[in-house]
C-alpha cells in the first residue's frame, strides 16, 4: 500500500481491501497524508482506518472505510495490485482496475463509465 502511495495518484482512487474486518486499521494520518502529498483523489478501505478526526481536519484527500479501530495493523510486505475486490455482503460489488469510484458524505458509488459532465 506505501509503496504505491508513494507514487503519484494523478487523481486516482485507491481501494484496500481489508476483508471487512474493524479489527485493526489498515489507514492512519501518515498514509492519508502520503496519498494527499502524492496527488490521490481518495481511498476506500474495505476494513477499518485510525485517526479518523486527524484526516478530516488535516488531509485534503478523501479516506472512506467500514469503521474505525485504534489499532494499528500489522506490516507484512505482501499484497497484490490490481486484482477486483469485491465489497460487501454476499457477493456484493466487484470492482476492478479502471472502474469509477464517486463518493460522499453518504457512501460509495462505482461504474464503469465516467458518470461526471464534462465540462
Amino acid at each position: 500500500m506505501r509503496t504505491t502511495l508513494e507514487k503519484q495518484g494523478q487523481g486516482r482512487v485507491l481501494l484496500i481491501d481489508g476483508g471487512g474486518s474493524l479489527r485493526c486499521a489498515l489507514v492512519g494520518d501518515q498514509i492519508a497524508a502520503l496519498a494527499a502529498k502524492n496527488g490521490w483523489a481518495g481511498v476506500v478501505v474495505h476494513g477499518a482506518v485510525r485517526d479518523a478526526t486527524t484526516i478530516d481536519e488535516e488531509c485534503s484527500v478523501s479516506i472512506k472505510a467500514l469503521g474505525t479501530s485504534p489499532v494499528k495493523s500489522i506490516r507484512r510486505g505482501w499484497g497484490a495490485i490490481d486484482v477486483p475486490i469485491t465489497f460487501g455482503q454476499q457477493g456484493g460489488i466487484v470492482i476492478r482496475t479502471g472502474d469509477y469510484v464517486y463518493a460522499d458524505a453518504d457512501g460509495v458509488l462505482v461504474a464503469k463509465k465516467p458518470l461526471h459532465l464534462k465540462k
